[in-house]
């Protein structure tokens, strides 16, 4: 039993780390192009002036503006997750071929009986992306546990069904119900983890001031 317990903890981690460090450099990049699509898109009077201008605005706003900082975090965490879930990912034969599958943390694989986390790893996927979501947004989502909880879990749940859809229809990876279910799991848990967050800093500051 514990052995068993260890090996898990063991793939997860195992995983979790080749998840992030493989990807890395591509991430960033990707997410420090996407900030200038922000820039173009909101300040166009201050970056539309050549390539030098834009570079030496987005380190301002980058060293000025928390919201900024939030943007950029956000976007790294959702490039990591597209990278992971379409980027890297082989075309396949048929993406509908073990839609109901991927519920437990064992699976037969020619008669055999092999380990997969990939049913946790989808939970522990969309914590940190919820968790920023709401961080960055929290002016709009407010302070309400049931109103985070809500929000989180119904993005999640938008964003998985985007991800699945892609894969159905450009053929990576493998349509699946459970990846819907344990999205919105993690995406909820996520919430719910911002939300303690914002508790605990909220206590601190009471604490500080006493």
């Amino acid at each position: 039993m514990m052995n068993g317990t260890i090996d898990l903890f063991g793939k997860i981690l195992k995983n979790i780390l080749t998840a992030l460090y493989e990807p890395f450099g591509f991430v960033l990049l990707l997410s420090f192009f996407e900030m200038f699509f922000y820039l173009y898109a909101y300040k166009p009077q201050n970056a539309g002036k050549g390539c030098k201008n834009a570079i030496t605005i987005w380190y301002k706003e980058f060293k000025e503006s928390l919201f900024f900082r939030k943007l950029f975090l956000l976007a790294v965490v959702t490039s990591l997750i597209l990278f992971r879930t379409l980027l890297n990912r082989k075309l396949g034969l048929n993406p509908l071929s073990d839609v109901m599958g991927g519920w437990g943390i064992w699976e037969i694989v020619n008669g055999e009986r092999r380990l997969t986390t990939e049913c946790i790893e989808n939970v522990i996927m969309m914590v940190p992306f919820t968790s920023v979501v709401m961080w960055t947004f929290q002016e709009k989502v407010g302070s309400s546990w049931k109103k985070i909880l809500w929000y989180s879990g119904k993005m999640a749940f938008i964003f998985s069904v985007s991800i699945e859809m892609l894969q159905l229809f450009l053929r990576l990876g493998t349509f699946q119900l459970s990846d819907l279910f344990y999205n919105t799991v993690g995406g909820a848990v996520g919430g719910l983890m911002y939300y303690a967050a914002m508790k605990a800093r909220e206590f601190n500051q009471r604490e500080d001031k006493l």
